[in-house]
């Protein structure tokens, strides 16, 4: 996986680069519209079982940011502020994870990062799903083959969840450097014809 390591260092550091200025405008916009930190740490499950915390841009009000995770984001959530509605329907909010990347956190393309206790139709997701923790042998991404296929958004339905964690497992059993440009350049393509966050 060293080739893998160095393939994220270098792209999460030259997209950094490329990106600053977004980044600076991002940071201004959050911050202008309502008081609070610019980002927003939430802890998350990382590579074998340990957890970090995961950096994202604040898209809540302060006093209603949930560090937890645990109570997911709904369509028209009203805790979601104007600025943060756009990051998260552009994923723009997703961007500080870069920092995530080369601090050895996260990988660009991976399982996505769930926090803990976060539950799936209702239930925790170990629950629903017995072989939940094997997709965390390898280091979460800030993109995956679920997103890539469009699994994304809230998990209450039981069988999108599973097909989640189908998706995350037959990636880790599928790894090559090819494999993840794809995922990447194919969840650019879907960002660019229009992101779903919300």
């Amino acid at each position: 996986m060293a080739s893998k390591r160095g393939f994220d260092i270098v792209v999460a550091f030259a997209a950094l680069v490329f990106l600053l200025p977004v980044l600076v405008l991002v940071a201004i916009l959050v911050k202008l519209e309502t008081p609070g930190p610019v980002l927003f740490r939430q802890i998350r499950w990382g590579l074998g079982g340990r957890t970090f915390s995961v950096l994202k841009f604040r898209s809540m009000r302060t006093e209603q940011c949930d560090p937890t995770g645990v109570a997911q984001t709904v369509e028209n959530d009203p805790r979601i502020t104007r600025v943060g509605a756009f990051l998260r329907r552009s994923n723009l909010d997703e961007l500080p994870q870069l920092i995530n990347v080369l601090r050895g956190d996260m990988s660009l393309v991976g399982p996505r990062c769930h926090a803990v206790g976060m539950k799936a139709a209702g239930v925790r997701y170990e629950e629903l799903v017995p072989e939940y923790h094997l997709r965390h042998v390898v280091r979460p991404g800030i993109t995956g083959l679920a997103q890539m296929r469009g699994l994304r958004g809230p998990t209450d339905s039981a069988a999108k969840s599973r097909a989640r964690i189908a998706s995350d497992l037959f990636y880790i059993r599928s790894y090559s450097l090819t494999l993840d440009i794809k995922i990447i350049l194919g969840t650019l393509r879907r960002e660019f014809l229009g992101g779903n966050g919300f």
